[in-house]
Formats: structure tokens, C-alpha cells, sequence
């Protein structure tokens, strides 16, 4: 990856609907080396998929959990039960497995209301096995951003 894929994968995370005519002249190349360029990042898994981000104030959902989970057992069929469950909720945005805190794993949760989240987590009870549970409520949302910032990157590294 040079400064060229940096560029294009910048002004990529920023509009992914950016014409390839657009991109290619914000770039400096013609469109065809361009286009190469994407679907070879596409093909290196650099460029792993796009997306809409939507506003979930505006679609109903204003709450954010972060739900924090240990458990006392780290086997493989603890953790095949618990992926499974975890991406069979849509409600779980994210999911971490932490290391240096309190909790084994940090999941991401969004939802219209408080009871309705209070709803998903009687609901995950029943369905994974864990030692303790922690719940925090997002007060207030100061960053989100879901561009990479490749400016930190090391030249040549993929």
C-alpha cells in the first residue's frame, strides 16, 4: 500500500458513492489505474466492504450500552456458543474480547429505549453462561467516527 492507496481509501472512508471519474481526477491518475487500485485493495481484504452509516437518533435508536461480561469459563465451545449468540443479535453493534480490565469481553448494544434494553439483557441471560455483568449507559456520544486514521500507518505496511 503507497501514498496513492492512502489517498483513494481516505477520500473513500469519507463518500463511498464517489464517482470513479471524481476519485480518479482527486487522485491525479486515470480512471482505469484507479479502479485497479480499489479492486486489488477489495481483493487484499484492505477494503473490506461499504456502507451507509445511518443517525440512529434519527431511526429510534438513541440508547447506547456497553455491556461488560466475564465469564469463568474460557473453552472453545463456551466461545463457539457465545459467537453465536452475539451475531444473532442485531441489537449488538460491537463485540470485544478485552484483555487488563475487570471484564473477558465489551459488547456494544443500541436500542430505542431503556426498557427495551433492560428486555435484551433478561433475554442474553438466558442464552450465555457468565460470571458478572456490568452495564453502562452512553450519557452522551462526544466522538464516533468510523474512518481509519492512515496517517499512522507505516509506509509500505498492509
Amino acid at each position: 500500500m503507497d501514498n496513492i492507496d492512502r489517498h483513494i481509501l481516505k477520500i473513500l472512508q469519507e463518500n463511498s458513492n464517489i464517482s470513479l471519474s471524481n476519485l480518479s481526477s482527486q487522485i491525479g491518475i486515470s480512471k482505469t489505474p484507479c479502479w485497479n487500485r480499489i479492486q486489488r485493495m477489495e481483493e487484499n481484504g484492505i477494503i473490506s466492504k461499504r456502507a451507509t452509516i445511518l443517525n440512529r437518533h434519527a431511526i429510534g435508536l438513541p440508547i447506547v450500552v456497553f455491556l461488560s461480561i466475564s465469564v469463568g469459563q474460557h473453552n472453545p465451545e463456551w466461545f463457539a456458543k457465545f459467537n453465536k449468540v452475539v451475531n444473532g443479535l442485531p441489537e449488538i453493534v460491537e463485540a470485544h474480547r478485552l484483555t487488563g480490565s475487570g471484564a473477558d469481553y465489551l459488547l456494544k448494544i443500541v436500542s430505542p429505549t431503556i426498557e427495551s434494553y433492560d428486555i435484551f439483557q433478561q433475554s442474553l441471560i438466558a442464552k450465555i453462561e457468565f460470571t458478572s455483568m456490568s452495564t453502562s449507559v452512553s450519557l452522551q456520544e462526544i466522538k464516533y467516527q468510523t474512518a481509519l486514521p492512515l496517517n499512522i500507518i507505516e509506509p509500505n505496511i498492509p
